[in-house]
């Protein structure tokens, strides 16, 4: 069985790896969490570091924040790209700009590493229960390598171009839509609050109709409950859309929803509330309305 780095322990990246761990395959964890390493390493996770593994490993799973991120750990000062065997492959989830998914894949050539251009989707649950979706691209030297790690976290593996770029402009695609609807659902959901309709009523209504999404239904719960402990963060939104405007600008493209919608997420971070589930960006709509979500009744009395 391959053995696996994964780097990233965080929501998305500890499911992941716990996946491939009951997959059978041997998993390093890492993360500059000491504690998520501890606990993965008390779930079966191998013992060593990635710097011991390095030139044994057959995939490196990055699950980390953004481009700088992945690029630090791929060729910075500790970067585990020269340390591989050639044939190795680099699985690159986070969500990055299409021109910086194709450099990487060349530096990685450079040393003889594969690299799948490999953004995921379907949030911490599925991630956990590993039916991630991934929108993958690359060499079919690197998905035959990739296909262990693969099919162990995912359902669904689209097979979106043989180099690096097209699964990064369509996870930007994709996080277009998710921004948009997440956005609008909380505008929609405090537009409602304003008219006497309970959130919660809201969910019920929504949920089975027309105007509903996917993150309307896995996040209004969130507001219901009065419960902001992040699952995703409101901080990966200025990231995400900055990255899908900055696709548009390069493209001559006008995004004007989009762009509207980063306004809010980006109101959420300065009022604080950038660690908090990104459902969050709710408050910022109650906020600016005088209303009050369920659980903030105390701290507005």
């Amino acid at each position: 069985m391959p053995n696996i780095a994964v780097i990233g322990l965080g929501s998305m990246g500890y499911g992941l790896a716990a996946n491939a761990l009951k997959a059978g395959h041997t998993v390093v964890g890492c993360d500059v969490d000491a504690e998520k390493v501890a606990r993965f390493r008390a779930e079966g996770g191998a013992e060593a570091t990635l710097a011991e593994m390095a030139s044994e490993l057959d995939a490196v799973v990055s699950v980390v924040l953004n481009a700088a991120q992945t690029e630090t750990i791929l060729f910075g000062t500790d970067g585990v790209v020269p340390a591989l065997s050639p044939g190795a492959v680099v699985l690159s989830c986070a969500t990055v700009a299409p021109d910086f998914a194709r450099t990487m894949e060349r530096r990685c050539a450079e040393h003889g590493v594969l690299y799948l251009d490999a953004p995921i989707s379907g949030g911490a649950g599925k991630a956990a229960s590993g039916e991630l979706t991934v929108m993958a691209s690359g060499t079919s030297k690197a998905f035959a390598a990739a296909r262990p790690v693969l099919d162990a976290v995912s359902t669904t593996v689209f097979e979106l171009g043989d180099a690096a770029g097209p699964g990064s402009a369509m996870k930007a695609t994709n996080q277009l839509l998710a921004g948009v609807h997440l956005a609008s659902m909380a505008e929609a959901l405090t537009f409602g609050l304003s008219q006497g309709i309970a959130p919660q009523t809201f969910l019920e209504v929504i949920s089975k109709s027309a105007g509903t999404s996917w993150m309307l239904e896995n996040r209004t719960p969130h507001i219901v409950a009065g419960d902001y402990t992040p699952l995703s963060s409101v901080n990966i939104w200025p990231k995400d859309l900055g990255i899908v405007l900055d696709i548009a600008r390069d493209a001559q493209f006008d995004a004007p929803v989009a762009a509207a919608a980063l306004q809010q997420f980006v109101a959420a971070a300065d009022m604080g509330l950038g660690h908090e589930d990104d459902a969050a960006v709710a408050k910022v709509y109650a906020r600016n309305a005088g209303l009050t979500l369920p659980g903030e009744a105390d701290s507005t009395a």
